[in-house]
This record gives C-alpha cells, sequence and structure tokens, in this order.
C-alpha cells in the first residue's frame, strides 16, 4: 500500500482548497466530489443510521454509497470531456453539449439522493438516464461483438446501476406499496437479479478477473487470497441472483449481497485504491464503481417487503394500515 503517496494526495487537496488545485485537475476533482458527497451523506443520513435497528443499519448506507460514486463519475465529464466525449454515438449530434449534461445531471442526481430533496424525482430521471446508456451505447457494442465479454459487463453494470435508483425512488413513497404492484420495486429487482446472475457465472469461468463488476482486467497478484475472493463473490452473486429472480427472500438476499460487495471494496478494492491513489483509471474508478453496486443492493433490499417473502403483488393488495384514533 502506497501509504506516502495517499498522504500526500490528501495533503494536495487541503492546500488546494484553500490556495487552488496543485494536482492534476483530473485527480483533484473526483476526490473532492466523493469526500464532499460523503461529508454531506454523513451529515444528513447519520441520524437515520443511529435510529436503526439490527442489519437495518448498513441499509441507511445504500443512498450514500450509490450517490458518491455517481458524483465521482460526473467530474469526469468535465475533466475528461473530449474522452468521454467519443463514446456518444456518432448519429447524435452535440457531442460536448452532452457530455456535460450528463455530468450535470450526475452531480444534481447525487446530491438531491443524499440530500432528499426531489430525491425520487431524480432518481427516477437517473434510472432513465442510465437505461438510454443501456439502450444507445452498450446493446450496439453487444451486437457488434457479442462475444465481447467487456461489453456485456459494462452493459449489466449500468443496468444495476438504473436498478438501484429505481430501488430509491420506489422507496420514497411508501403509498405506493399498496398502489397495485410497486413497477420500480419490481424492474429493480429483476435488473440486480440478472446482472448478479451474470457476475456471478463470470466469477468461475473468469476466477483471474477483477471481482465483482469491473471485469476489464486481471487482479493485481499481490492480493492476498486472490483466487478466494473471485470464488467467494461468484457464490455469493448466484445465490444472492437467484434468490431476487424468483421472488423468494428478497430483502435478506440483497442485503447480503451488498454487504459481500462492500467486503470486496474493503478488502481488496481499497488496497488497490492505497497502492495508486494518484491513479483514477485504475484506482478510484475500481473503488466507486465496486462500491455503488453494493449500494444498489442495499436500495433494492431497502425497497423489498420487511417479512422477506418478496411477493410483491401479495404485499402491493394489502389495505394501508388505519391510523391511531
Amino acid at each position: 500500500m502506497n501509504l506516502p503517496a495517499l498522504r500526500i494526495l490528501f495533503r494536495e487537496l487541503i492546500v488546494a482548497l484553500v490556495r487552488g488545485p496543485s494536482i492534476p485537475g483530473n485527480v483533484f476533482w473526483p476526490y473532492l466530489a466523493g469526500i464532499g458527497i460523503f461529508a454531506i451523506g454523513i451529515f444528513a443520513d447519520g441520524k437515520e443510521a443511529l435510529h436503526a435497528h439490527g442489519i437495518d443499519k448498513i441499509l441507511t448506507l445504500g443512498p450514500l454509497f450509490f450517490a458518491l460514486p455517481m458524483a465521482v463519475f460526473a467530474t469526469q465529464h468535465f475533466t475528461e470531456a473530449k474522452t468521454v466525449a467519443t463514446l456518444v454515438p456518432s448519429w447524435i449530434p452535440g457531442h460536448l453539449f452532452w457530455t456535460y449534461f450528463v455530468g450535470t445531471a450526475l452531480v444534481a442526481a447525487s446530491a438531491s439522493i443524499v440530500l432528499r430533496k426531489h430525491a425520487r424525482l431524480a432518481a427516477i430521471l437517473l434510472a432513465l438516464m442510465l437505461v438510454l446508456f443501456v439502450l444507445l451505447l452498450h446493446v450496439p457494442s453487444i451486437i457488434a461483438g457479442p462475444k465481447n465479454l467487456i461489453a456485456w459487463a459494462i452493459a449489466l453494470r449500468d443496468l444495476a446501476f438504473s436498478a438501484g435508483a429505481m430501488a430509491f425512488a420506489g422507496a420514497q413513497t411508501e403509498n405506493l406499496r399498496y398502489q397495485g404492484t410497486n413497477r420500480f420495486r419490481t424492474l429493480a429487482r429483476v435488473f440486480l437479479s440478472v446482472a448478479t446472475i451474470f457476475f456471478g457465472v463470470e466469477h468461475f469461468l473468469h476466477p483471474e478477473f477483477m471481482p465483482a463488476v469491473d471485469f476489464d482486467r486481471s487482479m493485481p497478484t499481490w492480493i492476498p487470497v486472490r483466487m478466494f475472493w473471485s470464488y467467494f463473490a461468484g457464490t455469493a452473486f448466484l445465490v444472492a441472483g437467484t434468490s431476487l429472480i424468483v421472488n423468494k427472500k428478497t430483502r435478506l438476499a440483497a442485503t447480503w449481497l451488498g454487504i459481500v460487495v462492500l467486503l470486496l471494496v474493503l478488502f481488496v478494492y481499497l488496497p488497490i485504491l492505497l497502492a495508486n491513489p494518484f491513479d483514477i483509471e485504475n484506482g478510484l474508478d475500481f473503488f466507486v464503481s465496486t462500491l455503488a453496486f453494493s449500494g444498489v443492493a442495499l436500495l433494492v433490499a431497502n425497497a423489498m417487503p420487511r417479512d422477506g417473502r418478496g411477493n410483491e403483488l401479495e404485499d402491493s393488495r394489502k389495505p394501508p394500515r388505519a391510523p391511531a384514533p
């Protein structure tokens, strides 16, 4: 772990806040955005975590785990605008405009989610945008190269991210649980289950790859028991994904999926980040994308019925409880 480099990075961040950036903008702004959303989230949701009981305490972290990575990704639409613009399909005009627009939208959505200000609307729009990414960017890549594992992985990762936004939106209005089947909750469960099963299978087919959702390179050889983490994650993903797809014990399955992915963040991706704190592409990006997947699972868990049966139709038919006299 490159702890001296990490200390230098945070010292430079503090100096930059006082005197102006002295480190590259593509390093400064992602960290600043992540630290800012983290601070806001802890301040805004700290009381909720304190009042939660048992395993529900970790569910309160879902919005923060999800929003923080979105803010980090947002900064790259400004610091690496020309590179990101090349991802916009050629038939869509105004590539730079859409790059800046998406960056602004991600910043607004992440802030709205942690502050709980117009959060349901922000989450719905974020989910829609992520689904459009899948349809407009990733599906054409899959059609062009159906055997391209990376294209599939990126598409299903963004599909899972959209599930997190849908689950958060569905959980914002409790009355939706009693107004027919909650479509957001159902779509979130299905989208997450499909992505989770896909990644679970790939962990066994390619155990040398990075665990969780980053399948574009091999795991560093210096990570202790690196094969264990792949098989451990693969098993957990398959069990949780199966439970979600058959709609049984969904709350429990999604909760433990979020916990398992959080363990990967702490024991695999945090050491990688500490080893290369200035390398955003090979350090921070891996860390936050895996953290986002943990957040997605926790958000889906929080949106599921508390009895754990996962029977959404039956749950939705229950009438609202009459107010106490």
